[in-house]
């Protein structure tokens, strides 16, 4: 009986449950939800800076992105 039953965890939740109340815990369980989605978000837009970093550049690259009114003399 090293584990957890399921009258351990019901009695747990009972035990959480008065002590912080119900609209505590569904605040709780917003805030965490927020905190979460953020730090996904916040993870995938820098993969996609870092991705976007580490692309190769190429001189026909190089060549697009410089100025129109530029020469190169050779």
């Amino acid at each position: 009986m090293a584990g957890l039953s399921i009258w351990h965890v019901l009695i747990f939740a009972i035990v959480v449950i008065l002590l912080f109340g119900t609209s505590k815990l569904k605040n709780l369980g917003k805030d965490v939800g927020g905190a979460v989605k953020d730090f996904k978000k916040s993870i995938k837009d820098e993969e996609a800076t870092a991705a976007s970093l580490t692309e190769p550049r190429t001189l026909e690259h190089q060549n697009n992105h410089t100025d129109v009114n530029s020469t190169v003399k050779h």
